[in-house]
C-alpha cells in the first residue's frame, strides 16, 4: 500500500471509485504523449475483459503463465491492445488482483448494520474464500492501494467496522492491520501449490497428508510433545475450519480489547 507515481500518469488504466471497472477515454493530448497514434487495437477489448482474461490465465497457470502476449492471444488481438490499458506485466498483476478484490467489495457492500465483530468476520471470510484457491493472489492482494482502488476501499471498509468498537486510533490501526494480514497470510499459505508428488499425480492429497501424519506419529513424544498433543487434530483436518478457528480467536481478542475500554 505504497504511493506509486505511475498511477498519476496512466489515466487509461484507472479503476474508478464506483466499484465498477471502466475505461474513461483519455484526452487526445494524453493519448499522444503516452501511447503514440491510436490503432485499431484500441477498440478490440475493454479494461474489464483484459483483467478478467488475466485472472483466468493466473488461475490456470499462475504468475509464470501470464504474459502480455499470452493475454493478447487469449483475447484475440495484438499486444498493443493490452498495452493500451496497462504499462506492463507488473501493473497488470496489480490490477488483476484488485479486480478480484472488487468482487469482495461488492459481496460485502451491505455490512455495517450489525454487530461490528460479526461484520468483520463476514468480510474476512469472504476475502479468505476469494484468495485461498488462487495461489498467485496472496502476493498481490492489497499490495499497492494507489494502483488498487478496490483494495483501498476494502481496507477502508474493514477499518470502519473496527472504528465502531471505540478503540484508539493506534488500536484501530493495529487491529485492522492484524486482521488483513491474518486473512491474506493464511489464505496465501493454504493456497500454496501442492507438493510436487501431488502435482505429478504420484500421490493424492489425502495420501500425502496421511504419510505426513504417520511421520509425525513416529516422532519421539519426549522431544515433540506438542506434535503428539495435536496430531489427531491434524489428521484429516479441514483447512477452512482451521482458518475460522484462528479468525475467531483474533476477533475474540479484539472484542475483549474493545470491552476493556
Amino acid at each position: 500500500m505504497f504511493e506509486n507515481a505511475q498511477w498519476a500518469r496512466r489515466p487509461a488504466a484507472r479503476v474508478w471509485w464506483d466499484g465498477a471497472v471502466s475505461t474513461p477515454p483519455p484526452s487526445s493530448k494524453a493519448a499522444s504523449s503516452t501511447r503514440g497514434p491510436r490503432t485499431r487495437s484500441r477498440a478490440s477489448h475493454s479494461l474489464e475483459s483484459v483483467l478478467s482474461g488475466a485472472v483466468e490465465i493466473l488461475d490456470e497457470s499462475g504468475v509464470p503463465g501470464l504474459t502480455i502476449r499470452a493475454l493478447a492471444t487469449r483475447l484475440g488481438g495484438g499486444a498493443a491492445s493490452v498495452y493500451w490499458y496497462v504499462s506492463g506485466r507488473e501493473e497488470l498483476l496489480n490490477l488483476a488482483a484488485d479486480w478480484v478484490l472488487g468482487g469482495v467489495l461488492e459481496a460485502t457492500k451491505d455490512v455495517g448494520a450489525g454487530d461490528p465483530i460479526d461484520d468483520l468476520r463476514d468480510i474476512a471470510v469472504t476475502m479468505f474464500d476469494a484468495i485461498v484457491d488462487r495461489p498467485w493472489l496472496g502476493a498481490y492482494a492489497m499490495r499497492n492501494t494507489t494502483l488498487q482502488p478496490h483494495s483501498l476501499q476494502l481496507y477502508e471498509r474493514i477499518g470502519e467496522q473496527v472504528m465502531r468498537l471505540g478503540l484508539t486510533p493506534r488500536q484501530t490501526f493495529h487491529a485492522t492491520s492484524a486482521l488483513v494480514g491474518f486473512v491474506i497470510g493464511i489464505a496465501a499459505d493454504m493456497g500454496q501449490e501442492p507438493p510436487a508428488v501431488v502435482v505429478s499425480g504420484e500421490m493424492s492429497k489425502d495420501e500425502y497428508l496421511a504419510d505426513a501424519t504417520a511421520q509425525w506419529r513416529a516422532l519421539d513424544p519426549t522431544r515433540f510433545p506438542y506434535i503428539h498433543h495435536i496430531v489427531d487434530e491434524f489428521d484429516g483436518h479441514d483447512d477452512r475450519d482451521q482458518f475460522l478457528g484462528g479468525l475467531d480467536l483474533l476477533l475474540s481478542g479484539l472484542r475483549l480489547q474493545a470491552d476493556a475500554g
